[in-house]
C-alpha cells in the first residue's frame, strides 16, 4: 500500500471518528417516555407513536442536510451535505459516520431505483444521474429542449422504472449550493422514461417544485411548491398508464411561517413532511393523513429540509436537520420508492 493510501485511509477513519464523537457534544436526548418531542395532534396519530421510542441525533457538523436515502442491503444510510459538496454515509451497526462521496457536485435529493442503484440530484452540475453497480456514473438528464436544467432537487422512482423529480432554480441563485447561472426554464417536474430513455414535461404550472412523493398505490403524486406564500403542498392524479398527470389540487397550505421541504408516506398513506424555517415550535416533522389534516409532530431543534424511512422494516424514520441527522423508529412503514 502506498504512503499516499495510508495517509488518505488514516484521515478518512479520523473524519469519521471525529464526526461521530461530536454526536453527543450538545445533544440532550429526552430521559422520558414517551418522548414529549413526539406530539399527539389528533387521536388517530396516537397508534403511530411508539411510546418506547426516543428522538436520537446520529450525525452531527453539517452545513445543511438533505436528500437521505436507505440502503437495506448494506445497512447504512446517505445524505447530501449540500455547500460541503459531499454525501455522507452513517452506519446501522457500528454508529459510525464517514463521507461518501466527495466532490458530489452540490447533490441535493437522493433515491433508489428498483434494481437499487443510487438515483442523485446535483446543483453544480444541474443534473441527475444513477451510480451504477461499478461505481461509474451514468447522466439520466441534464437538458430539455436543447435548454440546461435549472438544478434538480428532488426525486423519487415509480414501479414502471421511470424516475420523477423537480427542477427549482435554488442551485443556481448564488454560490453556497452550486453555481451562479441564469435559468433557461420554467421549473418544472419531469418524468423520465426507462425505455424510450427521454425526458417528458409532466408538470408546468408549479412555482419552484421541491419535494415530491407517490401514494402507495402510485395513483397520487404530492408535490411541494416553494415559490408561494404561504407554502402549499399539490396533490395529482396518476393517469395514462401512470405516465401523466391531472387534476392538481392544494391539498395542505402551510401556515405563514411553515416551510414544507421534502415528504414521505407510508403504507397508510399518510405524508410526513419536513417543516420549518428556525422558529421554535415549527422546526422539526408534520404528519398528515390522506385528507391532509394535521395528526402529529414531531419536534426538531433544527429545521428539518427532508426524510426518509428505513431501517430492516422500513419503521425507522431519518430526519435531515439542517446540521443534524436524527432518527425515530415509529408504528408505521414507509411506502415503497421512495
Amino acid at each position: 500500500m502506498t504512503m499516499h493510501r495510508r495517509t488518505f485511509l488514516a484521515s478518512s477513519l479520523f473524519s469519521a471518528v471525529a464526526l461521530t464523537a461530536r454526536i453527543r457534544a450538545d445533544w440532550e436526548p429526552s430521559q422520558r417516555y414517551p418522548d414529549p418531542r413526539i406530539k399527539i395532534v389528533d387521536p388517530s396519530f396516537t397508534k403511530y407513536r411508539l411510546n418506547l421510542a426516543k428522538v436520537e441525533r446520529i450525525a452531527t457538523g453539517l452545513r445543511w442536510s438533505e436528500g437521505p436515502v436507505w440502503f437495506g442491503d448494506g445497512r447504512f444510510l446517505l445524505w447530501s451535505d449540500i455547500p460541503n459538496n459531499r454525501i455522507m454515509k452513517w452506519e446501522e451497526e457500528t454508529g459510525a459516520v464517514s463521507v461518501f462521496r466527495k466532490p458530489s457536485h452540490n447533490s441535493n435529493g437522493n433515491t433508489r431505483d428498483r434494481q437499487g442503484r443510487l438515483v442523485t440530484c446535483e446543483h453544480e452540475s444541474r443534473r441527475v444521474t444513477r451510480t451504477e453497480y461499478d461505481g461509474s456514473i451514468t447522466v439520466i438528464a441534464e437538458q430539455f429542449d436543447g435548454k440546461p436544467l435549472n438544478s434538480p432537487n428532488d426525486v423519487v422512482c415509480k414501479s414502471d422504472g421511470s424516475i420523477w423529480f423537480t427542477d427549482p432554480p435554488f442551485g443556481i441563485l448564488g454560490y453556497y449550493e452550486g453555481q451562479i447561472a441564469k435559468p433557461q426554464l420554467p421549473t418544472n417536474v419531469y418524468r423520465w422514461d426507462p425505455n424510450s430513455k427521454k425526458l417528458t414535461m409532466v408538470v408546468g404550472d408549479i412555482d419552484r417544485p421541491n419535494g415530491l412523493a407517490f401514494s402507495p398505490d402510485e395513483s397520487q403524486l404530492y408535490i411541494v411548491e416553494a415559490g408561494v406564500s404561504p407554502r402549499v403542498i399539490r396533490v395529482y392524479e396518476v393517469i395514462k398508464n401512470g405516465s401523466e398527470l391531472s387534476n392538481g389540487r392544494t391539498l395542505i397550505t402551510a401556515e405563514p411561517d411553515g416551510t414544507p421541504d421534502g415528504l414521505r408516506v407510508d403504507v397508510d398513506g399518510n405524508l410526513w413532511v419536513g417543516w420549518g424555517m428556525g422558529k421554535e415550535g415549527l422546526d422539526g416533522v408534520s404528519i398528515f393523513n390522506p385528507q391532509g389534516k394535521l395528526v402529529g409532530r414531531i419536534d426538531l431543534p433544527e429545521r428539518c429540509a427532508n426524510l426518509c424511512f428505513g431501517g430492516r422494516h422500513r419503521n425507522r424514520l431519518f430526519m435531515c436537520g439542517s446540521t443534524s441527522m436524527y432518527s425515530l423508529f415509529v408504528n408505521t412503514q414507509g411506502a415503497m420508492g421512495g
